[in-house]
C-alpha cells in the first residue's frame, strides 16, 4: 500500500501514512486515527494537506526487496514519466 506524507500547517507537523491511492485524509483528527498518533493540543479539524512526495509502497516483492528503477537502469523515472502520476 503506498505512503502518504501529510502536514499541518495548525502545528507545523508531518505524519507519514499509507492508504490506498483512492482514499483522502483531510483533518488532522483523521490523520492521527490512520496514524495511531496522539493529537495533541491540536483541533481535530484542523484542516491538512497531502506533500507531493515520492512516495513508497509498502509491501513484499516475495524474495526480498526490489532494487529501485535508477539501480538497474540510471534512472529513477521509469519511461520519464516522474511527476505526472
Amino acid at each position: 500500500m503506498p505512503t502518504y506524507d501529510y502536514y499541518c500547517e495548525a502545528n507545523d507537523r508531518k505524519i507519514e501514512v499509507s492508504h490506498k491511492m483512492s482514499e483522502n485524509i483531510s483533518n488532522w483528527g483523521e490523520l492521527c486515527d490512520r496514524a495511531s498518533a496522539d493529537p495533541g493540543d491540536t483541533p481535530c479539524d484542523a484542516p491538512v494537506r497531502r506533500l507531493i512526495t515520492g512516495g513508497a509502497i509498502i509491501g513484499s516483492t516475495g524474495s526480498g526487496a526490489a532494487e529501485p528503477p535508477c539501480a538497474t537502469t540510471g534512472s529513477c523515472c521509469p519511461g520519464g514519466m516522474c511527476g505526472l502520476n
